[in-house]
């Protein structure tokens, strides 16, 4: 896909109007890649002017300051700040909560202040403006999807309806978990669990996550975290109902349902 960078746009005297931030699963885990494309078909469609870091983006920092290395962390934001505010950047979407949360809240401390949007807040003002338009009759039309809150989104910065809001355009049923919006459960993923070897317990918490998200009856499991993705996809896979069950991102749901 041939995506222009900061760098491009910088070269040229002209400044984007949104950077995306892809984040490092979006960059290289091979499943988070296709939400990557799906938001960015979207872009193009509608006709935004965007950019994106390329090589210059290094990771926001989340995982190792949740895992405790403070110093690492400022290294890395540092860096990405003064990248940054050496292109002028002044909004920034990413379709990464753990980045979003980052880049929001933690880098203003350090020199890095920007209004920060996640992909699914950014996706109803689309909506809402009349921007993406779904197809009749589109293939997620009296489906039923279940929609798992993200922590970072949820709990961390009150984004609930969001979501929801984008899913709803689907023309699909829209199915609660009985534990969802402030009382959801984590996948198992967030605070640096994702990077290291569990405690021992009774169960996996994706395990036990994904079979409240199957036994909605719903036939998609909407995210909005490509870790949350990775968790509740090997919560279907282990519980064998890769047949009935998908596990999408809100961005691939629209990019499959607009004209």
């Amino acid at each position: 896909m041939n995506i222009k960078t900061a760098a491009d746009f910088f070269a040229n005297g002209q400044h984007p109007e949104i950077l995306f931030w892809v984040g490092c699963a979006g960059s290289f885990d091979q499943r988070a890649q296709k939400i990557t494309k799906a938001f960015v078909t979207i872009l193009d469609k509608v006709g935004i002017n965007y950019a994106i870091l390329g090589k210059e983006e290094m990771c926001t920092g989340d995982p190792v300051r949740r895992a405790g290395n403070e110093f690492m962390f400022q290294m890395m934001a540092y860096q990405n700040i003064q990248i940054l505010n050496n292109y002028g950047i002044k909004k920034i979407v990413t379709a990464c909560p753990h980045c979003f949360n980052t880049l929001k809240n933690e880098y203003p401390v350090l020199g890095g202040t920007y209004e920060v949007i996640h992909h699914t807040t950014f996706l109803q003002s689309l909506i809402d403006e009349g921007k993406i338009k779904m197809k009749e009759g589109g293939i997620f039309k009296g489906k039923k999807i279940t929609y798992h809150d993200s922590c970072y989104l949820g709990r961390s910065n009150n984004i609930y309806e969001a979501p929801r809001k984008v899913l709803e355009a689907l023309d699909a049923e829209l199915v609660e978990m009985k534990r969802c919006r402030s009382n959801g459960l984590c996948c198992g993923a967030g605070g640096a669990q994702m990077f290291k070897e569990e405690e021992k317990g009774t169960s996996r918490v994706n395990i036990d996550r994904s079979k409240e998200a199957i036994a909605t009856g719903a036939n998609v499991i909407a995210a909005a975290c490509p870790f949350c993705n990775t968790m509740m996809t090997d919560g279907v896979k282990l519980a064998d109902k890769e047949e009935t069950v998908q596990v999408l991102d809100i961005a691939e749901l629209i990019a499959q349902s607009m004209e």
